[in-house]
């Protein structure tokens, strides 16, 4: 396949999924669904959106006139540990070891195990030349170069045996807001979708403020009420439950407007249903105490993306082709395979 090829199957694939009928989506989602329950078919929808979005013909030329895919001369087999955290987390990298000529050896995570099968199977009906470039596998073993993304504990398993391989092994991460006071009711809106939306479990969404003073929380409670629909979900409140009676019992201070927990900590990812705050003096401190805890940090999002480096409120879980993981380019890598 030439890379013209490849670019109009994925395409392709993006206009697969837009003209998918409610009936097929609707069996897709419960399929989904009944493999982890987090995955709603609200958060199918969303991700399936996101990928329609990365799979634009107009967005796929413009990612790639940067690399030197034209040149590669040798064909790699590439391992992809995926995440499971999000539905089809891990199909980024599934798109540039693909796109990028190599193939794709994955290893699925058992909490996201139907998705990124029924992509890769869509592809493989658009262009079956993609058959011999795609295998999902148990134990992915003796492969020329690896992709894993896990936990800060995985990472030192993943670096013992994939370390003297080329790789990109990634650990945890999470992303934060900076407000500054100005934020009005629409913008506290848009925040929160960068926090509730797939129950906070990804990578991309915001679990800690950083606010100028503790008044500014009152208001945020306040202007996301409509967002207490969250609170239907049983594990998503099962979660809530479990961290208010923790801070009760211990007599922890917290803010708590019914679905959910602001308790203020100097660390970074809080549990499901809390959301942790922080308040700094002045910009430069702030910037200061940022730049320590930057590996840590996945994005950064700020009211009209006000803040060096960050993106506008509602942006978070909307990353283009380019916004790689860890800040690792991706394509970069496999490209000088």
């Amino acid at each position: 396949m030439t890379l013209e090829e490849r670019i109009l199957a994925f395409d392709q694939l993006g206009k697969r999924i837009i003209n998918l009928e409610s009936q097929e989506f609707e069996a897709l989602a419960w399929r989904v669904e009944n493999n982890n329950s987090w995955f709603t078919a609200e958060h199918t929808k969303s991700a399936l959106d996101g990928l329609v979005v990365f799979l634009d013909l107009e967005n796929l030329h413009k990612w790639l006139q940067k690399y030197p895919i034209d040149e590669i001369q040798s064909q790699k087999e590439v391992g992809i540990l995926m995440a499971g955290n999000i539905p089809a987390v891990g199909f980024h990298d599934f798109l540039c070891v693909l796109i990028s000529g190599h193939k794709a050896a994955v290893k699925l995570s058992s909490s996201d195990s139907v998705l990124i099968k029924w992509l890769a199977n869509e592809l493989i009906a658009i262009q079956p030349l993609f058959e011999n470039f795609i295998s999902f596998e148990e134990m992915l073993k003796h492969k020329d170069a690896y992709i894993a993304t896990g936990s800060d504990n995985s990472a030192r398993y993943f670096n013992y045996y994939f370390g003297k391989y080329p790789s990109i092994i990634r650990k945890n991460r999470t992303s934060i807001a900076v407000l500054d006071g100005s934020e009005k009711t629409e913008d506290f809106v848009a925040l929160a979708k960068d926090i509730f939306q797939y129950f906070g479990l990804g990578c991309r969404n915001v679990s800690k403020i950083y606010v100028p003073n503790k008044n500014i929380l009152i208001d945020f409670l306040d202007a996301i009420d409509g967002f207490q629909i969250i609170a239907s979900n049983h594990k998503y409140i099962n979660n809530y439950d479990y961290n208010k009676s923790i801070y009760l019992v211990n007599g922890e201070h917290h803010l708590d407007n019914g679905f959910l927990l602001l308790k203020e900590s100097k660390d970074l990812v809080s549990p499901i249903s809390v959301l942790y705050f922080e308040i700094y003096d002045n910009l430069d401190s702030l910037n200061s105490d940022l730049s320590l805890i930057k590996d840590k940090i996945q994005c950064i999002v700020s009211k009209d993306a006000w803040y060096l480096g960050s993106s506008g409120f509602g942006k978070a879980q909307n990353p283009d082709l380019d916004d790689y993981a860890d800040g690792i380019d991706t394509l970069k890598f496999l490209t000088e395979l």
